[in-house]
């Protein structure tokens, strides 16, 4: 899976935005301010965000942004799909849209399992839980194996 920097942002914006409430919103140039993302690209991520009723917003002086739900209700899998769309495609298609032939049958269903693997992680993972500074226990375990910290 390839992180791009906007799924980056994305993850990072959500983090800054947990503290956040209708309230007591946050504004965007804070959020850009204190991850380091451009504003521009920001407000596009935060667009993206509020349509897909992640995040809310007020206009003005004393508007913002914040989580429409609470962190501990919205995964990184959401976050994802929300500004990406699906966790994992075949050349633009869900996995179960592709079909092989002859030798390459079996990729599609390693291509589900892919797929299965991402989710297992990304929709386990909560904003709370990366505020919290603490993953999951069966997420977490992933990372103690050693080949998981080097590259191949």
């Amino acid at each position: 899976m390839r992180v791009t920097a906007k799924v980056d942002y994305t993850v990072r914006a959500a983090i800054e935005l947990a503290e956040a409430d209708r309230d007591n919103p946050i504004k965007g140039d804070r959020i850009a301010r204190e991850q380091g993302i451009p504003m521009k690209y920001l407000e596009n991520i935060l667009g993206e965000l509020k349509r897909s009723g992640l995040v809310g917003s007020q206009r003005g002086a004393e508007g913002g942004y914040w989580l429409a739900r609470s962190a501990d209700q919205i995964t990184v899998a959401e976050l994802i799909r929300a500004v990406e769309g699906p966790l994992a495609n075949v050349r633009g298609l869900r996995p179960e849209e592709v079909e092989f032939e002859g030798r390459a049958v079996p990729l599609q269903r390693m291509w589900i399992c892919v797929r299965a693997s991402l989710r297992s992680v990304l929709e386990v993972v909560t904003v709370a839980d990366l505020v919290a500074g603490k993953l999951p226990p069966e997420v977490d375990m992933l990372a103690e194996d050693p080949e998981a910290w080097e590259p191949h």
